[in-house]
C-alpha cells in the first residue's frame, strides 16, 4: 500500500501556502527556492500559484486523487511539513479533511493505513531437559506448597 499523499495533492491545492521569507534565504539556511514564492507582506512570502481563487501550489506535480505529489519535498516549507494526513499517527487533521473534500475526496480514516509490523527476532530454541529419577527424587523430597488451580482448589 502507497502512502495516501501520493494519491492526494489536495492541501497543496487548497491552501495558501504562507511562510517567513527567511526559509528563501540560503544564507540564513532556507531551503525553499526563492523563485517558487511570491512576497505576501514584508515578512512572508506564499508559493507560487496559492494565492487565486483556485489555488496549485506549482511545485505540485500530477493529478490531484490521482497520484500527485510535491516536486521539492526534500526541501519544502516549514508549514508544509507541519500538515499531517488525517490518521497516520493516530490523530485527525482537519487541514487534511478540508483539502480533501474540497476536490471531492474523501477524509482519511484510521483503515487507510497499514498497521503497522514491528518485527520481532526469533528467539533461539532452547532444549528441553530430561528429567531424570535422581531430580524427580529431589523434588519430591522438598517441602513444597500443594499446586492449585483457579480459586485455591487443588489440582
Amino acid at each position: 500500500m502507497s502512502h495516501p499523499c501520493l494519491s492526494c495533492g489536495a492541501c497543496c491545492a487548497f491552501f495558501r501556502i504562507a511562510f517567513h521569507w527567511s526559509e528563501t534565504d540560503p544564507s540564513l539556511g532556507g531551503t525553499v527556492p526563492a523563485e517558487l514564492t511570491e512576497k505576501l507582506d514584508p515578512h512572508r512570502v506564499v508559493m507560487r500559484g496559492t494565492q487565486s481563487k483556485t489555488p496549485r501550489c506549482v511545485a505540485l506535480v500530477g493529478e490531484i486523487g490521482v497520484a500527485a505529489h510535491c516536486g521539492i519535498h526534500p526541501i519544502k516549507p516549514s508549514v508544509c511539513r507541519e500538515v499531517e494526513p488525517s490518521w497516520e499517527f493516530g490523530r485527525h487533521s482537519l487541514q487534511c479533511d478540508k483539502g480533501r473534500i474540497a476536490h471531492g475526496l474523501l477524509p482519511l480514516t484510521p483503515a487507510d493505513w497499514p498497521t503497522p509490523v514491528i518485527p520481532v527476532p526469533a528467539l533461539p530454541l532452547v532444549p528441553e531437559l530430561p528429567l531424570d529419577e535422581p531430580a524427580i527424587a529431589v523434588l519430591a523430597g522438598l517441602d513444597l506448597p500443594p499446586a492449585t488451580g483457579g480459586a485455591g482448589i487443588p489440582v
